[in-house]
């Protein structure tokens, strides 16, 4: 059936996050921070450790080296054994800062991709080694105080980096802290408090007034409202009551409850939602493939133009120290470190400011591929309508109200199954009828059913009834049910031992925030199609309601995906949105595929991103989160790239002969500073309004 749900609440037997694994108690592991790619194993603490560490050796380097002494004429007082300081501390800071650097240059070189650690490993390898090759004897002046500096300022740059892609996971970390470290577990007629690793499927937990809820579970006494923003990002809190799912790490209102645990540790649907969002961000995309893509030219370019400076400057001066001077510095600032940032630090931006939104990305390309859709087709039932009928439309003749009508029809069938059935009971709830009770049900095959209520027999059936009865409706009634068989609808007639006494419209109810998502997707400039397997009357008519642009009906599951092909073959980018187990397969064939979940199911076993309110609207914020998130991609490649154009000429020392000459500590802070603007920029996407 279409309605059928595509998810589950606690994804069983899931494996850990891959960047913070949960323990029992549903919280991370004590675990070193995992960066992206060039920082496999690297963390923030190892950066900041080294830098001040590094910083403290560059300090008495700089004191007792020359660049001081030239540049601002300071004289560091001597001592026997003074002379040896800046080789001494050189060293260190390059065997221990550079540490980083020459390890992950030697990976980079086994995956044969040289690019960011590799030319900073070259660069301090050359100082280190002309240097050292000075001090014994070599003629030329030793750089030092040049290698320490940008060690030192490196290791800056790097911890900043590790920082602001940490901090950007981080975010998702902080949901395991929503977590209570203890629980109130009912036992018999009294209550014990126990730590949350000790709760195990089954127990009962009491769940006070304000506490978080300690475990997945179903309410089985009590009722209150439930603030569930951490998993929906919608700030209005949830009714729950009894048989109502309740997610770990959710807070409890006003009320108290007494909830059963059905899911606990990483079987919570709180670690589901963390594990996709962990393996979207540590996913590729196609502009993550052009960052490396470009990383890797840029250290070509570097490489070819700082050997190239190294002889062109040979020629010209005959100075070593100058020559390779210059090419450190080339090597330096054309590292493309602001590139190895530019795109990590997007993706877990825009993939947390998803999830805090209730937009789970499973995989990446399908939020970046999202940017480029012209058609979004939507499954009707479950997607665009509630999946579940309801009245639409009361009608009565002289001597009842619509309540009262209401009230006689739910009392008749309160004891019905038939789904028309239900859909009366809950018309009658929403219009706030009073409740009245029936006796002598009876069921009528084919025809509808019977109960006395009030002394009375009153029968509730569809169009047979009128027929074995041989009644006649009136003008009016009969127009009434002309304009319903036009839609597709079904009529349900209310009728005592003289005829009908009123008639109810009955349809699959259409979602209330289903017309603003159609409008959402028409003015983003997308084109709406609904797909479904009812008749073509039916869906015309929901069509037309919400104005959907195309309609395809009478389509059979297995049919579905062949018509998302269809769209396809046109040239046009289309996601697909839908919530049953049907439409797996054209979830899988669109372009991007979109999953409605349910509640706290979290649909992931087909599609790239997961709607957890169930809201059609949000179909629009994905496109607009895709269109934001890849507009600072593209700033942050032209950040990061960009500047290289003016940077490496100045580097080689093309005006050299007008005074202007860049050190490689200068080239560093440029390179560094690149990092830093790169960073601020991906910053500003927080504040995209989706």
């Amino acid at each position: 059936m279409e309605h059928d749900h595509l998810g589950h609440a606690a994804v069983p037997n899931a494996a850990p996050l891959p960047d913070a694994p949960l323990n029992e108690t549903g919280r991370p592991h004590d675990a070193g921070h995992v960066g992206h790619d060039k920082h496999a194993s690297h963390s923030v603490a190892m950066f900041r450790d080294r830098f001040w560490i590094s910083l403290a050796l560059t300090v008495p380097t700089l004191i007792w080296g020359h660049m001081l002494e030239s540049a601002l004429g300071l004289h560091a007082p001597q001592f026997p054994g003074s002379q040896w300081i800046p080789p001494l501390f050189g060293a260190l800071t390059f065997l221990y800062g550079g540490r980083p650097f020459l390890q992950g240059s030697v990976r980079e070189l086994r995956d044969r991709l040289p690019g960011m650690m590799t030319l900073i490993a070259l660069a301090i390898s050359v100082a280190f080694l002309f240097s050292a090759a000075v001090t014994l004897g070599f003629p030329g002046m030793p750089l030092w105080e040049e290698l320490a500096t940008l060690v030192s300022i490196m290791l800056l740059g790097h911890w900043m980096e590790m920082r602001s892609v940490s901090q950007a996971q981080g975010a998702l970390k902080e949901l395991a802290k929503l977590l209570p470290s203890h629980a109130i577990r009912i036992r018999g007629e009294a209550t014990e408090e126990v730590a949350i690793d000790a709760l195990v499927v089954g127990d009962l937990v009491l769940i006070r007034p304000g506490a978080g809820i300690p475990a997945d579970g179903v309410v089985r006494a009590g009722a209150s409202a439930v603030n569930e923003s951490m998993l929906t990002g919608e700030s209005v809190p949830s009714r729950k009551g009894v048989g109502d799912k309740v997610v770990a790490g959710t807070v409890n209102g006003t009320g108290s409850l007494r909830v059963e645990v059905v899911g606990i540790g990483d079987r919570t649907a709180l670690a589901g939602i963390m594990r996709l969002v962990a393996e979207a961000q540590s996913s590729r995309s196609s502009a993550q493939d052009l960052a490396d893509r470009a990383a890797f030219a840029l250290t070509i370019v570097a490489i070819t133009v700082g050997i190239t400076t190294l002889v062109a400057w040979l020629i010209i001066r005959r100075d070593v120290a100058f020559a390779i001077e210059r090419m450190v510095t080339v090597l330096v600032i054309a590292c493309p470190h602001a590139l190895g940032l530019a795109m990590p630090l997007v993706i877990a931006i825009s993939t947390t400011l998803g999830a805090r939104n209730g937009l789970l990305v499973r995989k990446r390309r399908g939020l970046e591929e999202a940017r480029n859709l012209d058609i979004v087709v939507m499954d009707k039932t479950g997607t665009l309508t509630r999946g579940e009928f309801g009245v639409v439309q009361v009608d009565v003749v002289q001597g009842l109200t619509d309540g009262q009508a209401l009230s006689i029809a739910a009392a008749v069938e309160a004891d019905s199954e038939h789904p028309i059935a239900q859909g009366i009971l809950k018309g009658a709830q929403e219009h706030k009828a009073p409740k009245l009770s029936a006796t002598d049900f009876t069921a009528i095959p084919g025809k509808g059913v019977q109960a006395v209520v009030d002394g009375k027999k009153w029968t509730v059936g569809g169009p047979a009834l009128l027929h074995e009865h041989n009644w006649t409706l009136t003008a009016a009634l009969q127009s009434i049910v002309d304009a319903a068989n036009q839609r597709g609808q079904a009529v349900v007639y209310l009728a005592d031992d003289t005829g009908p006494q009123a008639l109810f419209v009955v349809a699959d109810l259409i979602r209330p925030e289903s017309a603003d998502a159609v409008k959402r997707l028409h003015d983003l400039g997308l084109q709406v199609v609904m797909m479904t397997g009812d008749a073509k009357v039916v869906a015309e008519a929901v069509a037309a309601e919400l104005k959907i642009d195309r309609v395809f009906a009478g389509v059979l599951p297995e049919q579905k995906a062949a018509k998302i092909e269809e769209l396809k073959k046109s040239g046009k980018h289309v996601a697909m949105v839908g919530d049953g187990v049907n439409d797996a397969p054209a979830l899988l064939t669109a372009d991007v595929g979109i999953a409605i979940g349910a509640g706290t199911d979290v649909a992931v076993e087909a599609g790239d991103i997961v709607l957890v309110r169930s809201d059609p609207r949000d179909i629009a914020r994905i496109v607009r989160l895709s269109r934001a998130s890849y507009r600072k991609m593209v700033q942050n490649l032209w950040l990061a790239c960009g500047y290289n154009i003016v940077a490496i000429p100045l580097a080689a020392g093309v005006l050299a002969s007008r005074g202007i000459i860049l050190s490689p500590a200068v080239g560093a802070v440029l390179m560094s500073l690149s990092t830093v603007v790169v960073a601020l920029n991906a910053q500003l996407l927080r504040r995209t309004v989706i």
